[in-house]
């Protein structure tokens, strides 16, 4: 088993979980997170400067069978990717196990 943690825009988010939902990885947990990235000017709307050094983003955490790794990270960087700077990150690491605490089922059964 993987697990997914990326960190997207706030305004990919709605299409990146349609995206999720079309290859049926139906199962995830999200917040809303704020970190610092490697853009150091700010930008201006209208005449006022914006510090864009704090960014407001999603973090998404999916833990799947290994089977679906390839395809759920095409999935998350096709549809997040604007091409601009501050798409954000994938990170990918080894789950040992996955449990349902209803059931008591682990593995692949624990995460279905």
């Amino acid at each position: 088993m993987k697990k997914i943690e990326a960190i997207i825009r706030k305004s990919k988010f709605d299409e990146v979980k349609k995206a999720l939902h079309q290859i049926e990885v139906n199962f995830f947990s999200y917040w809303d997170v704020t970190g610092v990235g490697n853009e150091k000017q700010g930008h201006v709307y209208r005449g006022i400067s914006y510090s864009t050094s704090d960014i407001q983003r999603r973090y998404l955490v999916i833990v799947i069978s290994d089977e679906f790794l390839d395809k759920t990270l095409s999935t998350i960087m096709e549809s997040a990717r604007t091409g601009n700077v501050g798409d954000g990150k994938v990170f990918v690491s080894d789950v040992m196990n996955a449990y349902r605490i209803r059931t008591g089922e682990d593995g692949h059964a624990g995460i279905n």
